[in-house]
């Protein structure tokens, strides 16, 4: 992937899965980072599977997202992974 922008403001347009009860719509970022952050970070995975973000005339569908996301230019602190369930749980 060619040198991408974060910088670059954003529109992130979520999933229109009938089936999911969501109050998430469609949503402008000062920044394609901050797009990226809400997107992977925020939205229920349902959503995001169908999710874009549009930047710059250009559409990011899930798979881009998250690769940027993981990218080592992006420029935010990624959350910390979910605990397992198991690990959560203690033994009997």
């Amino acid at each position: 992937m060619q040198k991408f922008d974060f910088n670059a403001p954003a529109e992130l347009f979520p999933s229109r899965n009938r089936k999911i009860a969501s109050k998430v719509r469609y949503r402008r970022f000062d920044t394609a980072a901050d797009a990226i952050r809400f997107a992977v970070e925020e939205l229920p995975e349902p959503l995001l599977l169908g999710a874009y973000i549009e930047i710059n005339e250009a559409r990011l569908g899930h798979k881009d997202i998250r690769a940027l996301y993981e990218s080592d230019g992006y420029p935010f602190e990624k959350a910390a992974p979910a605990a397992s369930t198991e690990a959560a749980t203690p033994s009997a």
